[in-house]
């Protein structure tokens, strides 16, 4: 794995309310506003949480009917977990 798709990972990851999102997500398939309601923050908020952790590829977003209930993409978080694990001490 290139080592800068890992650091855009990790940094994603760093942050306190998108940490929450994806502990949310790996239990619970939700949309914007049922985050918003789960961690007390604007739809907006949760928006940009989630536009950072899509571009990382951590979550995927798939239409139900009017919404978009989003995902984590566990592959992606058990790549990290191998990539870390190569690296040398």
């Amino acid at each position: 794995m290139l080592m800068e798709q890992l650091l855009t990972r990790l940094k994603a990851l760093a942050d306190k309310t998108r940490l929450k999102i994806i502990i949310i997500l790996l239990n619970y398939d939700l949309c914007v506003g049922a985050l918003a309601k789960h961690l007390a923050i604007s739809e907006a908020a949760v928006s940009q949480q989630l536009q950072i952790l899509r571009k990382a590829g951590l979550v995927r977003g798939g239409k139900r009917g009017y919404w978009t209930h989003y995902r984590v993409e566990k592959e992606i978080i058990k790549q990290i977990i191998s990539d870390l694990e190569e690296l040398p001490n």
